[in-house]
């Protein structure tokens, strides 16, 4: 992620003060792969932010009353070939656990909820599933033969 530096005009007395704000940096919420805490948020940040980049980020832009940050550094992976069959190796990058302060809490929402499908009356899929029950009703051995299959009849 390429950090883009802004070029402002060169403040001169009298001119008037120049009040855009744009943070050079990206700070990416993330699903956390295993559970955490409701107080604990997980971003992604770029490698050259600090724990206190991090805290003034989300105090001052966002108010979000922060109570610990805690930083690590994931190595990207390696696994990857190239069509040389050179590997390639997936860029590190920084991730950020935030603790928000006393009494707040953070939930992710659910945006794609499970919910219970039944087919609809002469859809594809209730046809496949009556064909499928049908297949394994036919399958089934008769219990008047024995157990001998169906090869061996008259």
């Amino acid at each position: 992620m390429p950090v883009t530096r802004l070029l402002y005009p060169l403040f001169q007395l009298g001119n008037p003060q120049l009040r855009i704000f744009r943070p050079n940096w990206f700070l990416t919420l993330v699903r956390p792969g295993k559970e955490q805490p409701p107080d604990t948020v997980q971003f992604r940040i770029p490698m050259e932010m600090t724990k206190c980049d991090v805290k003034n980020y989300l105090e001052k832009i966002y108010n979000v009353p922060v109570g610990a940050v805690r930083t690590r550094i994931q190595f990207g992976s390696n696994k990857k070939r190239n069509h040389l069959n050179q590997k390639v190796k997936q860029p590190d990058y920084k991730v950020a656990y935030v603790q928000l302060a006393q009494g707040q809490t953070f939930t992710f929402p659910d945006i794609f909820p499970e919910k219970e499908r039944m087919p609809t009356e002469g859809s594809m899929e209730e046809m496949q599933e009556k064909f499928m029950e049908d297949e394994k009703q036919r399958q089934k051995l008769d219990p008047r033969r024995g157990g001998v299959t169906e090869w061996f009849g008259l």
